[in-house]
């Protein structure tokens, strides 16, 4: 048996999860995550004070195939 790990955008989850079903993938987990490679954080203001937001928020999808 296997485990296979994958971190995504929180907008792919649908995707991934109907392309795993089609494949016959009958359960899964997720969990939250957060992290940041090559893409850039944002600036937010909050306040009057601006902040660099340097985590993205990602979906954590793990299968045991």
């Amino acid at each position: 048996m296997k485990l296979i790990t994958a971190i995504i955008q929180p907008s792919a989850l649908d995707t991934v999860r109907l392309e795993l079903a089609k494949a016959g993938v009958s359960g899964l987990t997720i969990s939250e995550a957060a992290g940041y490679a090559r893409q850039k954080g944002h600036t937010e203001v909050y306040r009057g004070a601006e902040f660099t937001i340097d985590f993205l928020e990602k979906v954590r999808v793990e299968v045991s195939v």
